[in-house]
């Protein structure tokens, strides 16, 4: 699976994309959220925890919007992380 970050993110990840191996075919959107938290512990310095950027993100999986967090995230899928911009 590819992983896309976007603006706070980004910054929260350390990366703007990284593929990621799941072990399953699919896995709920909120696994991978776990599992990205699980790949980035820390954040750079001066940025917020990753696991905080995600609560307040919103998920596009192959292009479309992905509220549901139970969401199947197939293995060969493209999710964006989008944090809120502009404050919103």
């Amino acid at each position: 699976m590819l992983v896309r970050y976007f603006a706070a993110a980004r910054a929260a990840a350390g990366t703007e994309a990284e593929t990621v191996p799941l072990d399953a075919p699919a896995l709920p959107r909120r696994e991978v959220e776990v599992l990205l938290v699980a790949r980035h512990p820390q954040p750079p310095s001066g940025q917020p925890p990753l696991a905080e950027v995600l609560a307040r993100s919103s998920f596009l999986l192959d292009g479309v919007a992905c509220p549901d967090p139970h969401a199947p995230v197939p293995d060969g899928a493209v999710l964006d992380v989008l944090p809120p911009f502009s404050g919103g």
